[in-house]
């Protein structure tokens, strides 16, 4: 099998990191093992406690404290102090306001510097040129890597659909120009599978392409090999691995993985690491007495007692009178906000809110208005004209107003100015709909989020989604509100009403990791977690800019952006960073704006 651009993804060029590592003084090689805290076991990198305090800070007093009954000293101790001033101030600025804020802008997408807006408009331009340069070219010919050999002479073998006479094209060739000239030559960096838990450590198997990355496909054994040479490039890596893959139940083979640490995955709180010693035994124990599935939707025959406990545990969790739970995070936002509002109702959104936010925004029927992103200043300023001028044309008042804004912006990695935009809801009676997808778990010394980060109520707020895949180890979301508000959307919300209930199993993984976090499994490890989280992840983005890196977001967050973008670079750099062992996500259009392709790296415990 010949496989093409084979060399440039061996896992033999791996080498370069430990050469380079060599010429590292003993001070960067304390500073490098830090960061390796993430992908270890908690039994060899205890943390502490965290503190009463709002800001969770550890003193220099609490340096020594024990996990699982280990002692050992804080390893950020020679850098604590400058970790807490950054995130101190931070906090101060955009969440407490209670700094001076005249020096600061407000937030959204990042300016982008003249030349990297050039080189990235002229990367595009190449690309997009010599894309059509050969479309028209296998038009000519008739032949491509978008041409099947049967389109010139239709036969009754190949596809009925290539019968341009009886069917219509389903797609046009500018209608995906973008998947085959642009994605299909950078999709090894997308869609990678894995051979283990995602955890802090993660095995991502090998794939190769034959046809330039038009189709990938898994490597396999070594056998699949051309030579020996390829062979000993592999096995030679640095992070070569072998896992074993079993095709049935009589025949198992072991096939090529590259061992790398996860910079990827939602682990916020590390459940995919000790899964085995906080929650395995009660999630195991939960299928004596339910199945996998109910197969059945909520309203149906869907509802078990464990789904009835999720629910009372997030609404005492988030000190809100109910709460209900859904089989997953992107439908909790599609399906609830068209249950919530309507046509005749108006919904304000923050400009950066997420894609499941849109979605729900536009199938809702009500009328959307956009406010820059975190700017309360622009809120104020529609919520004012939506009151004084009401709908259009008729100008009667809007039924409902309803503002939507995120805890944590998933790719911006910057905190809700939730304060502000409480207050200014309030004061023109809109409702406030929060979305804690990011943060739940993951912000503020308990872990209740960016309403607990930044001293708001969650009695001001008035509908409160999250989910359960980030910080949990689980999949599904949440809603809760006032019992009202959750009575009628039992009724009416499709994600409640019409889909499948979320797995029993589920749940109870849910309910152990919250026990874990409120310290009611009788130990205090979730607070452990928490601490480890937020130091791990203010060191990586204290590293991060001093290294000269474009990092988007805020001390506390655990998501951390680094700003690429030139097209070209999204490839080069996931692939640089696979070859010295790093997995990480890289973002670009359609998610993100043409010109901002970035990478995000999610930080764990």
């Amino acid at each position: 099998m010949k496989l093409r651009g084979l060399r440039s993804l061996l896992p033999g060029q791996g080498k370069l990191r430990n050469n380079n590592s060599n010429n590292n003084n003993a001070n960067n090689r304390q500073q490098q093992q830090r960061l390796v805290t993430t992908e270890a076991s908690f039994d060899e990198f205890p943390e502490a406690e965290a503190s009463s305090t709002s800001s969770g800070t550890l003193s220099r007093d609490e340096a020594e404290f024990d996990r699982y009954g280990t002692t050992t000293k804080d390893p950020y101790a020679d850098v604590r102090d400058r970790m807490e001033a950054l995130a101190a101030r931070d906090k101060a600025i955009f969440a407490h306001h209670s700094a001076d804020t005249s020096t600061t802008t407000v937030e959204g997408e990042p300016m982008i510097p003249f030349f990297a807006a050039y080189t990235t408009y002229l990367g595009y331009v190449v690309l997009i040129v010599c894309g059509h340069i050969r479309d028209i070219f296998a038009k000519i010919i008739g032949r491509g890597r978008y041409v099947r050999k049967t389109q010139k002479s239709f036969t009754a073998s190949s596809y009925p659909s290539d019968d341009t006479s009886v069917f219509a094209p389903l797609l046009k060739s500018w209608e995906n120009f973008y998947t085959r000239r642009l994605y299909h030559r950078i999709q090894d960096c997308f869609n990678r599978p894995i051979a283990s838990n995602p955890g802090s450590r993660i095995k991502v198997l090998e794939r190769v392409s034959a046809d330039g990355n038009k189709t990938m496909e898994l490597l396999g054994s070594l056998d699949n090999l051309e030579n020996e040479q390829q062979m000993h490039e592999y096995t030679s890596g640095a992070h070569y691995v072998q896992v074993v893959s079993t095709d049935n139940e009589q025949h198992s083979k072991e096939v090529v993985a590259r061992d790398c640490l996860n910079l990827g995955s939602y682990n916020y709180l590390g459940f995919a690491d000790d899964w085995d010693v906080t929650c395995q035994t009660e999630v195991l124990a939960s299928l004596t007495d339910f199945s996998v599935s109910t197969s059945a939707s909520r309203t149906e025959f869907g509802s078990t007692s464990l789904h009835r406990q999720v629910e009372r545990t997030v609404s005492d969790f988030l000190k809100k009178e109910d709460a209900m739970c859904f089989n997953m995070g992107f439908n909790t936002n599609a399906t609830t906000i068209p249950a919530l509002v309507t046509r005749g109702d108006l919904i304000v959104s923050d400009s950066l809110n997420h894609t499941s936010i849109v979605n729900g925004a536009r199938a809702s029927g009500a009328a959307i208005r956009t406010f820059r992103h975190n700017d309360t200043k622009q809120l104020e300023q529609i919520l004012e004209e939506a009151i004084v001028m009401g709908r259009p044309r008729t100008r009667r008042p809007w039924n409902r107003i309803l503002v939507i804004v995120e805890g944590i912006y998933s790719m911006e990695g910057e905190y809700c100015d939730l304060r502000n935009v409480v207050r200014v809801s309030k004061k023109y009676g809109a409702y406030v709909y929060l979305d804690e997808a990011h943060s739940i778990g993951a912000m503020g010394p308990t872990g209740r989020g960016c309403a607990e980060y930044t001293g708001v109520d969650t009695k001001d707020i008035d509908i409160m989604m999250g989910t359960f895949t980030k910080s949990f180890g689980g999949m599904g979301g949440y809603i809760a509100a006032s019992k009202e508000v959750i009575e009628v959307l039992r009724r009416t919300c499709a994600g409640s009403a019409e889909h499948n209930a979320l797995s029993p199993v589920v749940c109870q993984q849910i309910i152990t990791s919250f026990k874990v976090i409120m310290g009611r499994d009788g130990t205090n490890i979730g607070k452990q977690k928490l601490r480890a989280l937020r130091d791990n992840s203010n060191y990586f983005r204290m590293k991060l800019t001093e290294m000269g890196l474009h990092v988007l977001g805020h001390y506390d967050s655990p998501v951390m952006p680094v700003m690429l973008y030139n097209p070209t670079k999204i490839a080069a750099f996931s692939r640089e960073c696979m070859k010295r062992g790093l997995a990480v996500v890289v973002v670009g259009f359609p998610a993100v704006p043409i010109l901002m392709s970035r990478a995000r790296f999610c930080i764990s415990a």
